[in-house]
């Protein structure tokens, strides 16, 4: 392991500076331009509020972990740079899919782009992976499959991806929402990747999660009368959403899953079911209801909750904590008691629907007193 530990932690405390010192300086860019989210029907915000948050993440991440390798070459240790060169091709695929993604996420928040055009990038961003060697050639059991050709694996890998990305970008509805999940995912596959030997994506791990922390201080406890509150918008929820794609599926598919005693795809699908279900019922619904499943609704998880009478910060709280009781229950059901994954999967659906059943329950009971 030698100096890995502290090069995570000065990684991790890096971004945490870098874009604690970088958000400030786009809240003020933000306000002297008068670049605003803008307030409608489907928005719970008031007043001025930028959505350029997301901008800081991508130059963060990418300078933090240059400013590492910079550090270790002349300090001496190749630990770092030898664990980047072991996996080049993937590293490299990633953070150009990244630069593409950044560059649409900023054009939609400043411009505007529809999103059958985000969807082509996306999918661009997919195949470039896929052809780096990022793609499901092992779905571990799940409805009794192993292992797949590449005939099914890539487009099934790049369905995943662009999934992911829409995933996190769609539930970023409330404060600190999208951001919370994320980080608990960070820490989840950053750590895992630390016990599996795989070090670099621990680095972008925490690295990620490193510059969602000052984000979610700015996002949550910002004030929006002092100018100091601030959204991630599609620059970030696209970004952390390929971030995360890209971690869950390296982890899903990792070959020395036996170094730990949890099961590598529990703790990949884990952290994401909240979003990724979330996704599922609202476009199942609005298809239902013949409505395009690609336009915008109240639908959500979080409108439900709010919907339920839970105040914002409270409905935030409590999704993320759901989140963090899937994984705890996921690890553990697979860790101690070896329940199988499909299992798991179909616990994790009925527990999912039996939530929402009873929120519904709760809305129309309000209505009908309100």
């Amino acid at each position: 392991m030698g100096y890995w530990p502290i090069n995570l932690l000065c990684i991790f405390i890096l971004c945490v500076l870098l874009a604690g010192f970088l958000i400030p300086q786009i809240l003020l860019i933000a306000f002297r331009r008068n670049l605003f989210d803008e307030v409608n029907e489907r928005k719970i915000h008031k007043g001025l509020v930028p959505r350029l948050g997301g901008i800081a993440f991508v130059p963060v991440i990418f300078t933090s972990i240059a400013v590492a390798l910079v550090t270790n070459i002349q300090l001496g240790f190749d630990n770092i740079s030898q664990a980047f060169a072991d996996s080049v091709l993937p590293f490299i695929s990633t953070f150009i899919a990244l630069e593409l993604l950044y560059l649409v996420g900023m054009a939609d928040d400043l411009i505007g782009i529809k999103y059958r055009a985000k969807f082509v990038v996306q999918i661009i961003c997919a195949a470039f992976l896929i052809s780096s060697g990022v793609w499901f050639s092992d779905l571990a059991g799940v409805l009794g499959i192993e292992s797949v050709s590449p005939w099914f694996g890539y487009p099934f890998t790049l369905i995943v991806i662009v999934f992911l990305i829409n995933a996190i970008n769609l539930i970023d509805g409330i404060d600190g929402l999208a951001s919370g999940l994320s980080s608990i995912a960070c820490v989840i596959y950053g750590f895992s990747f630390y016990l599996l030997g795989d070090y670099a994506l621990s680095v972008i791990s925490f690295a990620t999660l490193g510059v969602l922390v000052p984000f979610y201080y700015y996002n949550v406890f910002g004030d929006a009368n002092k100018h100091k509150k601030i959204f991630m918008g599609d620059t970030g929820s696209l970004t952390i959403g390929l971030i995360l794609a890209v971690l869950g599926t390296i982890l899903f598919i990792h070959p020395d899953s036996a170094k730990i005693s949890i099961s590598t795809p529990i703790l990949a699908f884990s952290p994401l079911i909240v979003p990724c279900f979330d996704v599922i019922r609202v476009y199942m619904l609005r298809i239902r209801q013949h409505h395009s499943p690609f336009l915008p609704d109240k639908n959500h998880i979080h409108h439900k909750i709010l919907a339920a009478g839970m105040k914002p910060r409270a409905a935030m709280i409590t999704i993320v904590s759901v989140s963090l009781m899937f994984t705890v229950i996921n690890v553990t059901l697979s860790s101690l008691l070896s329940v199988n994954i499909n299992i798991i999967i179909i616990l994790d659906i009925l527990l999912w629907g039996l939530s929402n059943i009873y929120l519904s329950r709760l809305i129309k009971k309000r209505n009908v007193t309100a």
